[in-house]
Protein backbone atom coordinates (compact mmCIF):
# COMPACT_ATOMS: atom_id res chain seq x y z
CA UNK A 1 0.00 0.00 0.00
CA UNK A 2 2.80 2.36 0.84
CA UNK A 3 4.50 1.45 -2.45
CA UNK A 4 1.30 2.16 -4.33
CA UNK A 5 0.99 5.56 -2.69
CA UNK A 6 4.59 6.33 -3.54
CA UNK A 7 4.11 5.19 -7.12
CA UNK A 8 0.96 7.28 -7.42
CA UNK A 9 2.79 10.31 -6.04
CA UNK A 10 5.61 9.87 -8.55
CA UNK A 11 3.10 9.40 -11.36
CA UNK A 12 1.18 12.52 -10.32
CA UNK A 13 4.41 14.52 -10.05
CA UNK A 14 5.45 13.57 -13.57
CA UNK A 15 1.97 14.31 -14.90
CA UNK A 16 2.07 17.80 -13.38
CA UNK A 17 5.59 18.41 -14.61
CA UNK A 18 4.70 17.28 -18.13
CA UNK A 19 1.66 19.54 -18.12
CA UNK A 20 3.64 22.51 -16.82
CA UNK A 21 6.40 21.94 -19.35
CA UNK A 22 3.90 21.75 -22.23
CA UNK A 23 1.73 24.69 -21.21
CA UNK A 24 2.87 27.94 -22.77
CA UNK A 25 1.97 31.57 -22.34
CA UNK A 26 0.56 31.55 -25.87
CA UNK A 27 -2.05 29.02 -24.73
CA UNK A 28 -3.18 31.34 -21.95
CA UNK A 29 -3.27 34.47 -24.09
CA UNK A 30 -5.08 32.77 -26.92
CA UNK A 31 -7.66 31.22 -24.60
CA UNK A 32 -8.34 34.49 -22.79
CA UNK A 33 -8.82 36.40 -26.03
CA UNK A 34 -11.20 33.80 -27.47
CA UNK A 35 -13.08 33.72 -24.17
CA UNK A 36 -13.32 37.50 -24.22
CA UNK A 37 -14.70 37.86 -27.77
CA UNK A 38 -16.19 34.34 -28.10
CA UNK A 39 -14.97 34.17 -31.67
CA UNK A 40 -11.98 32.43 -33.22
CA UNK A 41 -11.87 34.84 -36.16
CA UNK A 42 -11.99 37.98 -33.99
CA UNK A 43 -9.41 36.55 -31.61
CA UNK A 44 -7.13 35.74 -34.55
CA UNK A 45 -7.41 39.33 -35.77
CA UNK A 46 -6.68 40.77 -32.32
CA UNK A 47 -3.76 38.41 -31.75
CA UNK A 48 -2.45 38.96 -35.28
CA UNK A 49 -2.28 35.25 -36.04
CA UNK A 50 -4.27 32.97 -38.35
CA UNK A 51 -7.59 31.34 -37.45
CA UNK A 52 -6.13 27.82 -37.85
CA UNK A 53 -3.38 28.78 -35.41
CA UNK A 54 -5.98 29.91 -32.86
CA UNK A 55 -8.00 26.71 -33.28
CA UNK A 56 -4.86 24.58 -32.97
CA UNK A 57 -3.76 26.40 -29.81
CA UNK A 58 -7.17 25.95 -28.18
CA UNK A 59 -7.18 22.26 -29.05
CA UNK A 60 -3.70 21.86 -27.54
CA UNK A 61 -4.86 23.60 -24.36
CA UNK A 62 -7.96 21.46 -23.98
CA UNK A 63 -5.85 18.35 -24.55
CA UNK A 64 -3.36 19.45 -21.90
CA UNK A 65 -6.18 20.14 -19.44
CA UNK A 66 -8.06 17.02 -20.49
CA UNK A 67 -11.33 18.93 -20.63
CA UNK A 68 -13.39 21.01 -23.01
CA UNK A 69 -13.42 24.74 -22.26
CA UNK A 70 -15.98 25.85 -24.85
CA UNK A 71 -19.28 24.63 -26.15
CA UNK A 72 -19.61 25.00 -29.91
CA UNK A 73 -22.87 26.65 -30.93
CA UNK A 74 -22.85 26.75 -34.71
CA UNK A 75 -19.80 28.87 -35.61
CA UNK A 76 -19.71 30.53 -32.23
CA UNK A 77 -18.06 29.47 -29.03
CA UNK A 78 -19.48 29.69 -25.56
CA UNK A 79 -17.49 29.26 -22.37
CA UNK A 80 -18.75 26.29 -20.41
CA UNK A 81 -18.42 25.82 -16.67
CA UNK A 82 -14.92 24.36 -16.94
CA UNK A 83 -13.94 27.24 -19.22
CA UNK A 84 -15.19 29.82 -16.75
CA UNK A 85 -13.23 28.20 -13.93
CA UNK A 86 -10.08 28.15 -16.00
CA UNK A 87 -10.69 31.70 -17.22
CA UNK A 88 -10.75 33.10 -13.68
CA UNK A 89 -7.47 31.42 -12.73
CA UNK A 90 -5.74 32.09 -16.06
CA UNK A 91 -6.67 35.79 -16.02
CA UNK A 92 -5.47 36.13 -12.43
CA UNK A 93 -2.22 34.37 -13.28
CA UNK A 94 -1.57 36.59 -16.31
CA UNK A 95 -2.32 39.67 -14.22
CA UNK A 96 0.15 38.56 -11.57
CA UNK A 97 2.78 37.87 -14.23
CA UNK A 98 2.24 41.38 -15.58
CA UNK A 99 2.55 42.85 -12.10
CA UNK A 100 5.71 40.85 -11.48
CA UNK A 101 7.19 42.18 -14.72
CA UNK A 102 6.34 45.75 -13.73
CA UNK A 103 7.76 45.34 -10.25
CA UNK A 104 10.95 43.81 -11.58
CA UNK A 105 11.28 46.72 -13.98
CA UNK A 106 10.74 49.21 -11.20
CA UNK A 107 13.19 47.34 -8.98
CA UNK A 108 15.81 47.37 -11.70
CA UNK A 109 15.31 51.09 -12.18
CA UNK A 110 15.40 51.96 -8.50
CA UNK A 111 18.12 49.49 -7.54
CA UNK A 112 20.85 51.82 -8.79
CA UNK A 113 21.81 54.06 -5.91
CA UNK A 114 24.99 55.97 -5.22
CA UNK A 115 25.82 57.56 -1.90
CA UNK A 116 28.58 60.13 -2.10
CA UNK A 117 30.31 62.46 0.31
CA UNK A 118 30.97 66.06 -0.71
CA UNK A 119 33.35 68.49 0.95
CA UNK A 120 32.49 72.22 0.89
CA UNK A 121 34.75 73.22 -1.99
CA UNK A 122 32.96 70.81 -4.35
CA UNK A 123 29.43 71.23 -2.99
CA UNK A 124 28.48 74.53 -4.61
CA UNK A 125 29.34 73.96 -8.27
CA UNK A 126 31.32 70.87 -9.30
CA UNK A 127 29.13 68.18 -7.76
CA UNK A 128 25.73 69.85 -8.41
CA UNK A 129 26.54 70.31 -12.12
CA UNK A 130 27.90 66.76 -12.41
CA UNK A 131 24.82 65.43 -10.59
CA UNK A 132 22.53 67.11 -13.13
CA UNK A 133 24.38 65.45 -16.00
CA UNK A 134 24.37 62.14 -14.14
CA UNK A 135 20.59 62.34 -13.74
CA UNK A 136 20.16 62.97 -17.45
CA UNK A 137 22.32 59.97 -18.26
CA UNK A 138 20.75 57.68 -15.63
CA UNK A 139 17.30 59.12 -14.82
CA UNK A 140 16.26 56.14 -12.70
CA UNK A 141 19.36 56.14 -10.51
CA UNK A 142 19.19 57.70 -7.07
CA UNK A 143 22.02 59.92 -5.89
CA UNK A 144 22.31 60.40 -2.13
CA UNK A 145 24.63 63.32 -1.33
CA UNK A 146 26.11 63.68 2.14
CA UNK A 147 28.15 66.51 3.59
CA UNK A 148 30.14 66.61 6.80
CA UNK A 149 33.64 66.81 8.27
CA UNK A 150 36.28 65.27 6.06
CA UNK A 151 37.28 62.68 8.67
CA UNK A 152 33.68 61.49 8.94
CA UNK A 153 33.21 61.15 5.19
CA UNK A 154 36.50 59.30 4.74
CA UNK A 155 35.63 56.91 7.56
CA UNK A 156 32.21 56.28 6.06
CA UNK A 157 33.83 55.48 2.74
CA UNK A 158 36.25 53.03 4.32
CA UNK A 159 33.28 51.39 6.04
CA UNK A 160 31.53 51.02 2.69
CA UNK A 161 28.81 53.57 3.45
CA UNK A 162 29.95 55.91 0.67
CA UNK A 163 30.75 55.11 -2.95
CA UNK A 164 33.09 58.06 -3.34
CA UNK A 165 34.03 61.42 -1.84
CA UNK A 166 34.69 64.62 -3.78
CA UNK A 167 36.80 67.42 -2.33
CA UNK A 168 40.20 68.83 -1.56
CA UNK A 169 43.02 66.41 -0.80
CA UNK A 170 43.89 66.33 2.93
CA UNK A 171 47.10 65.47 4.72
CA UNK A 172 48.68 62.24 3.45
CA UNK A 173 48.03 60.29 6.65
CA UNK A 174 44.28 60.61 6.27
CA UNK A 175 44.36 58.85 2.90
CA UNK A 176 45.07 55.41 4.35
CA UNK A 177 42.96 52.88 2.46
CA UNK A 178 41.88 55.46 -0.13
CA UNK A 179 42.88 56.39 -3.65
CA UNK A 180 42.79 59.92 -5.04
CA UNK A 181 42.32 61.24 -8.57
CA UNK A 182 43.09 64.92 -9.00
CA UNK A 183 40.65 66.92 -11.12
CA UNK A 184 42.17 70.38 -10.72
CA UNK A 185 44.12 72.62 -8.37
CA UNK A 186 42.31 75.22 -6.31
CA UNK A 187 43.52 78.00 -4.05
CA UNK A 188 42.30 79.26 -0.70
CA UNK A 189 41.28 82.90 -1.02
CA UNK A 190 40.62 85.70 1.40
CA UNK A 191 36.99 86.86 1.26
CA UNK A 192 35.82 90.34 2.24
CA UNK A 193 32.85 92.57 1.63
CA UNK A 194 33.01 94.35 -1.75
CA UNK A 195 34.02 97.73 -0.26
CA UNK A 196 36.49 96.44 2.32
CA UNK A 197 39.50 98.76 2.96
CA UNK A 198 41.93 95.87 2.49
CA UNK A 199 41.03 95.74 -1.20
CA UNK A 200 42.79 99.06 -1.88
CA UNK A 201 45.86 98.27 0.21
CA UNK A 202 49.19 98.10 -1.60
CA UNK A 203 50.56 95.50 0.83
CA UNK A 204 47.61 93.30 1.66
CA UNK A 205 49.59 90.49 3.26
CA UNK A 206 51.25 92.84 5.75
CA UNK A 207 47.93 94.34 6.78
CA UNK A 208 45.99 91.14 7.45
CA UNK A 209 46.61 91.37 11.20
CA UNK A 210 44.62 94.62 11.32
CA UNK A 211 41.35 92.80 10.69
CA UNK A 212 39.51 90.08 12.62
CA UNK A 213 39.60 86.74 10.85
CA UNK A 214 37.28 83.85 10.17
CA UNK A 215 39.34 80.67 9.92
CA UNK A 216 38.49 77.10 8.90
CA UNK A 217 37.69 74.96 11.94
CA UNK A 218 40.15 72.41 13.27
CA UNK A 219 39.70 69.22 11.31
CA UNK A 220 38.79 71.02 8.08
CA UNK A 221 40.95 70.00 5.12
CA UNK A 222 42.19 73.57 4.58
CA UNK A 223 42.92 74.36 8.24
CA UNK A 224 46.55 73.25 7.96
CA UNK A 225 46.91 75.06 4.65
CA UNK A 226 45.81 78.37 6.17
CA UNK A 227 47.95 77.89 9.28
CA UNK A 228 51.05 77.26 7.17
CA UNK A 229 50.39 80.41 5.16
CA UNK A 230 49.84 82.55 8.25
CA UNK A 231 53.03 81.17 9.78
CA UNK A 232 54.92 82.06 6.61
CA UNK A 233 53.95 85.73 6.96
CA UNK A 234 54.69 85.93 10.68
CA UNK A 235 51.17 85.34 12.02
CA UNK A 236 51.71 82.00 13.69
CA UNK A 237 49.06 80.91 16.24
CA UNK A 238 46.58 83.46 14.88
CA UNK A 239 43.14 82.86 16.36
CA UNK A 240 39.95 83.36 14.42
CA UNK A 241 37.00 85.30 15.82
CA UNK A 242 34.85 82.63 14.20
CA UNK A 243 35.69 79.27 12.67
CA UNK A 244 33.63 77.95 9.77
CA UNK A 245 33.61 76.70 6.21
CA UNK A 246 29.83 77.19 5.96
CA UNK A 247 28.92 79.54 3.12
CA UNK A 248 25.71 81.11 4.54
CA UNK A 249 27.37 82.03 7.84
CA UNK A 250 30.70 83.23 6.44
CA UNK A 251 29.10 85.21 3.64
CA UNK A 252 26.75 87.08 5.94
CA UNK A 253 29.47 87.94 8.46
CA UNK A 254 31.93 89.32 5.90
CA UNK A 255 29.18 91.28 4.17
CA UNK A 256 28.21 92.88 7.48
CA UNK A 257 31.62 93.55 9.07
CA UNK A 258 35.32 94.16 8.43
CA UNK A 259 36.09 90.50 9.09
CA UNK A 260 38.10 88.57 6.51
CA UNK A 261 37.53 84.91 5.75
CA UNK A 262 39.95 82.23 4.55
CA UNK A 263 37.98 79.76 2.45
CA UNK A 264 38.40 77.55 -0.62
CA UNK A 265 37.58 79.40 -3.81
CA UNK A 266 35.08 76.76 -4.86
CA UNK A 267 32.85 77.48 -1.87
CA UNK A 268 32.37 81.15 -2.81
CA UNK A 269 32.88 81.05 -6.57
CA UNK A 270 29.30 82.06 -7.37
CA UNK A 271 29.32 84.91 -4.83
CA UNK A 272 32.57 86.21 -6.34
CA UNK A 273 31.04 86.16 -9.82
CA UNK A 274 27.95 87.99 -8.61
CA UNK A 275 30.02 90.59 -6.76
CA UNK A 276 28.31 90.00 -3.42
CA UNK A 277 31.77 89.36 -1.91
CA UNK A 278 35.30 90.17 -3.01
CA UNK A 279 38.21 87.74 -3.20
CA UNK A 280 41.83 88.61 -2.49
CA UNK A 281 44.30 86.27 -4.14
CA UNK A 282 47.28 86.29 -1.84
CA UNK A 283 49.52 84.77 -4.50
CA UNK A 284 51.07 82.08 -2.33
CA UNK A 285 51.72 78.56 -3.51
CA UNK A 286 51.09 77.47 0.07
CA UNK A 287 47.38 78.17 -0.42
CA UNK A 288 46.95 75.97 -3.49
CA UNK A 289 45.86 72.35 -3.29
CA UNK A 290 44.40 69.57 -5.44
CA UNK A 291 40.67 68.83 -5.62
CA UNK A 292 39.49 65.47 -6.83
CA UNK A 293 37.79 62.13 -6.28
CA UNK A 294 38.46 59.72 -3.42
CA UNK A 295 37.68 56.03 -3.68
CA UNK A 296 38.23 53.12 -1.37
CA UNK A 297 41.12 50.91 -2.40
CA UNK A 298 38.72 47.98 -2.02
CA UNK A 299 35.98 49.52 -4.18
CA UNK A 300 34.44 46.99 -6.55
CA UNK A 301 33.53 48.04 -10.12
CA UNK A 302 30.30 50.02 -10.28
CA UNK A 303 28.80 51.19 -13.58
CA UNK A 304 26.78 54.05 -12.08
CA UNK A 305 29.78 55.32 -10.14
CA UNK A 306 31.84 55.25 -13.34
CA UNK A 307 29.21 57.37 -15.08
CA UNK A 308 29.25 59.91 -12.25
CA UNK A 309 33.06 60.02 -12.23
CA UNK A 310 33.08 60.69 -15.97
CA UNK A 311 30.71 63.63 -15.47
CA UNK A 312 32.82 64.96 -12.60
CA UNK A 313 35.86 64.92 -14.89
CA UNK A 314 33.98 66.66 -17.68
CA UNK A 315 32.53 69.38 -15.43
CA UNK A 316 35.90 69.93 -13.72
CA UNK A 317 37.55 70.46 -17.09
CA UNK A 318 34.78 72.87 -18.12
CA UNK A 319 35.11 74.89 -14.91
CA UNK A 320 38.85 75.30 -15.43
CA UNK A 321 38.57 76.70 -18.97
Amino acid sequence: MVLNIVNFGIYHYHMVMNWENALRLRHIRCFLEVARVESVSLAATHLNITQPAVSKTLKELETLLNTRLFDRVGRELRLNEQGRIFQSHAAASLTELSRAHDRLGQAAQSAVQLTIGVLPTAATELVPLAAIEFHRAMPHARLNVRTGPNWLLYNQMRDGQLDLVVGRMPEAGILTGLTFEQLYTEDVVLITRPDHPLLTSTNQGAELARFPMILPPKGAVIRGTVERYLTSIGLRDTQGVFETVALPFGRKVVQSTDMIWFISRGVVQEEIKQGSVAAINLGSALLAGPVGIFLSQNAIPNAARSVLVDHLRTIAQRLQT
